[in-house]
């Protein structure tokens, strides 16, 4: 694999009860494609991850949301799981991390029930998102336009619905890293490339 994230650092901001797949899977594409990844919590040690129906495997945290600041990173990936997302939307601190990146025009990917937070963060609005079905309300009422697609890509921001879709939100989120920071005052259908 090409390491075209070569020199990057991608902060993955999750609380405990993240799906396990959505963090590790994009995890390792990362860092195979050359990304340094840190794992960037409000837990202090370690953050537990959920896989299915039941707890997963627990996580070293890199960086607490303390201590982690936006401006050292390139990228930001938000797993999904139920608990995590909700979690860091009810958390300022984390809040304030996203609306960071939101703010410099970083790239984002997120995935599941990961969007919440960036429904949080004041970043969907005139967005072409997808999300775990049952997010589709809480985004078109957050400004999205909201879509049944496997990934979408909307001028850095990439999403995707659940773990069946992670191939290409993968493939789609290490281009849209490549790329690095984005023109977000041009509409996204005036962006080559904003639907793949």
């Amino acid at each position: 694999m090409t390491e075209q994230l070569r020199g990057k650092r991608v902060a993955a901001l999750v609380d405990n009860g993240f799906e396990q797949s959505e963090l590790l899977d994009p995890k390792q594409a990362l860092e195979a494609a050359g990304a340094r990844v840190d794992i960037v919590s409000p837990q202090s040690t370690t953050v537990k991850g959920w896989q299915h129906a039941d707890w997963g495997q627990e996580v070293r945290v890199d960086r607490t949301l303390d201590d982690a600041r936006a401006e050292e990173y390139d990228a930001l990936l938000l797993p999904g799981g139920v608990m995590n997302p909700d979690k860091l939307r009810m958390n300022p601190k984390a809040v304030a991390f996203v609306r960071t990146f939101v703010n410099a025009a970083k790239p984002i990917a997120a995935i599941c029930h990961g969007p919440w937070t960036l429904i949080e963060a004041g970043a969907v609005n005139g967005r072409r998102m997808t999300s775990w079905p049952s997010l589709q309300t809480d985004l078109k009422n957050a400004g999205a336009r909201w879509v049944n697609e496997e990934c979408v890509v909307d001028n850095g921001l990439v999403t995707s619905r659940k773990p069946d879709d992670i191939p290409a939100f993968n493939q789609k989120m290490i281009e849209e890293f490549a790329e690095g920071r984005h023109d977000r005052t041009k509409p996204s259908s005036e962006l080559t490339g904003a639907r793949h």
